[in-house]
């Protein structure tokens, strides 16, 4: 199950750079008013389908299991929708003075804006990237980058109403009436979340190659790509330190959790919310391309700490056994 689910990521990540390219190579497909007709597939149908799709795999039942680590639940929470985004607000204040490109700028303080994942294996990751992420996250691009949304702000929250919270809720409902069927043929969610993903990729990336004023320089794309990185494992190390004080109440297994869960942001639903909130936004791409890099980041980095983790994980777990009171 694991290979499987590492195979997808990898054909995901080769996805991205296929829609991007097939973008470059014929972009009147996938503009708004061309063949693909965008403006409806993609902005209601595709963001419907994605949130819908969720509903019917988020397994609520378990959610209530994770009530009990309500400190850890606190803390990613707190972490995520607070530290992080004010923290790169901060940092990009003092980047606005570089020459670096402004609407990537902007794309990083939306990846901080970002929820994490909510189709993390980590049962504690759904529960802190469920109903929060999707009220939060726009509340949190339109006080960071308000005024470069065109869309009034009823408008933003009337169509996440329609095209996330409605689906959503919809497709918990027929979970009740499925799920056994479910739980015993195993539908394919992420592979078809991941697809339909893809075309809102790139169908926004061809809103931009059809754009002759919009130009990108590969020096900020590099040093973009070095900051992001370079965020993750500042914040990766944070998170631990903070996790591992004598009086910080954490076990091994939730440092871990605490990890991931705080520093990991969610491409699912962050895709289809600056689709949203910056509808018809000509540097829509340009924004979208630090959440871009951050997914693929965050999967590699991953897999190369997993087993120095799992190390550390399994060696603290041994000596808190070896120093309890035998009875």
């Amino acid at each position: 199950m694991r290979l499987l689910e590492r195979a997808r990521k990898e054909w995901f990540m080769v996805g991205i750079v296929v829609a991007i390219g097939a973008a470059k190579l014929e972009p009147s497909v996938g503009v708004n008013g061309g063949p693909l007709k965008p403006e409806i597939t993609v902005s209601y149908i595709a963001v419907a389908t994605i949130f819908f799709n969720s509903g019917l795999s988020l397994k609520t039942e378990e959610l209530t299991s994770a009530l009990v680590h309500l400190k850890l639940h606190l803390f990613i929470q707190i972490f995520t929708l607070a530290f992080f985004p004010a923290t790169i607000w901060l940092f990009l204040q003092l980047l606005s003075v570089t020459s670096i490109n402004e609407w990537l700028l902007k794309g990083l303080q939306t990846v901080g804006c970002m929820p994490p994942p909510v189709s993390s294996a980590v049962i504690l990751t759904k529960a802190v990237g469920g109903n929060e992420g999707i009220v939060v996250t726009p509340l949190l691009l339109l006080l960071f980058l308000g005024s470069s949304s065109s869309v009034p702000f009823t408008s933003i929250f009337s169509q996440l109403f329609v095209t996330v919270v409605v689906p959503l809720v919809i497709g918990q409902i027929v979970r009740r009436y499925i799920k056994d069927w479910l739980e015993r043929k195993k539908p394919p969610f992420g592979a078809v979340s991941s697809s339909v993903l893809l075309m809102i990729i790139y169908t926004t990336f061809c809103d931009t190659f059809s754009n002759p004023h919009i130009d990108l320089d590969k020096f900020s794309l590099v040093l973009i790509l070095f900051i992001i990185v370079s965020i993750q494992l500042s914040f990766m190390l944070l998170t631990f330190i903070f996790s591992t004080r004598n009086n910080s109440g954490f076990t091994p297994a939730d440092t871990v959790a605490i990890i991931f869960c705080s520093t990991h942001k969610s491409l699912t639903l962050g895709i289809p919310m600056l689709k949203i909130v910056f509808a018809g936004h000509e540097h829509l791409s340009l924004i979208s391309v630090p959440l871009l890099i951050y997914h693929p980041a965050q999967i590699l980095l991953g897999s190369v700490l997993v087993p120095t983790i799992k190390s550390w994980m399994v060696s603290r777990q041994k000596g808190v056994k070896l120093t309890r009171p035998t009875v």
